[in-house]
């Protein structure tokens, strides 16, 4: 495996790093301490950073965009990531849409919407998927039965889909201007016979936002309710073809958010063990305990083979991405998400530890804020579910 990055590579690198700690670092813990709902998020960060590229970075040259490769995303990533988690992600996102809308949408589609993203610093994307009784099923279903997963309704009614339902949790809810929706369009076939995805702008008759949720950690990074009713949403909008919509990430666009999250959990890593070597250099000046405490040593020794272990793993996955490689589409993104937990997780634990402990009278705000961002990763990357999909990737014959 190649390490050697290109000078362009580099060259975004070293933006993003710069943004990050000229920029994001700054606002971070002031952002995260801000009451929940909207009160984190700011505009500003973002319509700065989209400024730089940062938003539109993975839109195809031809298109607007920069074009850049799956390495440069996972560098650019971990990068922005370091400077806080929640806000790389607000701009991520969008990576993994405008993925989508290139691989599946139609020309008519992407000149419609793809256009207005590019255009507009404060034009985000998202995806409406899980709902209140329809969440780890709703990405494992079971095969044959139709009452498991998506519920939101959609009808046809000439050459509108009227939407019926309520999505929650959505990511960049309620600051995105458009969605991918995923919705049921056959509710007497299993969801995966009977799915059906659209585009739905955030102006469309009949939706409206709901809760904006109260989150432990990634406060920044938007996450809301999106209530349908009767919604009238064009048949031009459709994504594919009716009930193809479970599918219609294979192939495309499903491996970036393996490596979105790898990437994102490897700049937490990379600012928990600075941290925690800056709170041993300092703590107590003068006196010998932190250097000399082999406790500590194993400690910061543990933090520093974790991130340099998901750094490797990260890189691997992204050049397998761009060189289209047949492990790629095996499960090695998949592996990727589960390591990704592991190694966050127990990162940011082990910096909690060296700060004091979880149960110290006064802890480090920046120590703690890591280790909330990192429980994201239970839900997100390396839950049971994910695990499972990696094992069905196998062959056993």
């Amino acid at each position: 495996m190649n390490l050697d990055l290109t000078d362009e590579q580099r060259a975004w690198q070293a933006k993003a790093r710069e943004f990050a700690r000229e920029v994001i670092a700054p606002i971070s813990l002031a952002r995260d301490h801000l009451a929940g709902g909207h009160a984190p998020f700011d505009w500003d960060v973002v319509k700065r950073g989209s400024r730089l590229g940062f938003r539109t970075a993975v839109v195809a040259k031809e298109r607007g965009g920069h074009g850049i490769d799956f390495v440069t995303q996972a560098l650019v990533i971990a990068e922005l990531a370091k400077g806080d988690s929640a806000i790389a992600k607000t701009f991520s996102q969008c990576w993994k849409w405008s993925h989508m809308m290139a691989a599946v949408c139609t020309p008519q589609q992407q000149e419609r919407y793809l256009g207005a993203f590019i255009a507009d610093d404060t034009y985000l994307l998202g995806h409406a998927g899980t709902e209140p009784n329809a969440g780890s099923d709703h990405r494992l279903p079971p095969e044959d039965d139709p009452r498991a997963g998506w519920k939101l309704k959609a009808e046809r009614r000439g050459d509108e889909w009227i939407l019926n339902g309520e999505k929650c949790f959505i990511a960049n809810g309620g600051v995105a201007r458009l969605y991918f929706v995923s919705t049921r369009t056959n509710p007497a076939v299993s969801q995966r016979e009977g799915t059906t995805e659209f585009l739905v702008p955030l102006d469309t008759p009949g939706l409206r936002i709901g809760k904006i949720y109260n989150k432990s950690g990634w406060r920044f990074y938007q996450n809301g309710e999106l209530i349908f009713e009767d919604a009238r949403v064009p048949h031009a909008n459709m994504v594919g073809r009716e009930n193809g919509g479970f599918d219609l990430r294979t192939g495309t666009s499903a491996p970036f958010g393996d490596l979105e999250l790898g990437a994102n959990a490897l700049g937490i890593c990379d600012a928990a063990a600075e941290q925690a070597v800056r709170q041993c250099r300092s703590r107590w000046p003068g006196a010998r305990y932190f250097r000399d405490n082999q406790t500590v040593q194993l400690q910061l020794s543990e933090m520093l083979m974790l991130a340099e272990a998901l750094r490797s793993f990260v890189l691997r996955v992204a050049m397998e991405a761009d060189e289209r490689s047949a492990r790629h589409h095996a499960i090695n993104h998949l592996l990727l998400q589960n390591f990704a937990r592991e190694a966050v997780q127990r990162v940011t634990a082990l910096n909690l530890d060296i700060h004091g402990g979880a149960g110290a009278m006064e802890m480090d705000p920046g120590a703690e804020k890591l280790a909330r961002d990192a429980v994201i990763w239970t839900h997100l990357a390396g839950d049971s579910v994910q695990r499972m999909k990696s094992v069905r990737r196998l062959k056993w014959n």
